[in-house]
């Protein structure tokens, strides 16, 4: 797989990214976006495509445990439809199951020693690694 992958974990209020190498190896959080403001979101995440040179965006997708699509998943999908018309031309923008990935990343975090509000600061982050390393492990040629 060549090119950067941009995973986000969106939320209404905060939202994890990660993001991979130029050939899909390495995958590592970036600082999430903090804002309630779904344009604003967008907006961010469209320049760091732009920035980073991301070739495909893998949006979480946050199933309820039994496979179901729950509230969060609307929002999602509303999410989904703001970045697609933002993205530029030839960036592709797909979902990802995201179950347990949270639960996963708290595991991550409690295993670096952060505890408290910098170990929720970067939840969402670690959660969109999780997220993008399930993604590049599936995807892998």
């Amino acid at each position: 797989m060549i090119g950067r992958t941009l995973a986000v974990d969106y939320g209404l209020k905060r939202t994890g990214l990660a993001v991979c190498d130029a050939l899909g190896i390495a995958a590592h959080p970036l600082e999430a976006i903090v804002s309630p403001s779904l344009a604003e979101t967008v907006g961010a995440i469209v320049d760091l495509v732009k920035e980073r040179e991301v070739k495909r965006v893998v949006v979480g997708m946050p199933y309820l445990p039994d496979g179901r699509e729950g509230e969060q998943v609307k929002n999602v999908f509303v999410f989904l439809d703001a970045l697609r018309a933002k993205l530029p031309e030839g960036v592709e923008l797909m979902h990802q199951d995201e179950r347990h990935t949270t639960k996963e990343a708290r595991v991550l975090l409690r295993e670096t020693g952060l505890k408290g509000k910098k170990a929720k600061a970067k939840l969402d982050s670690v959660a969109a690694t999780v997220i993008l390393r399930q993604y590049l492990e599936e995807h892998a040629n």
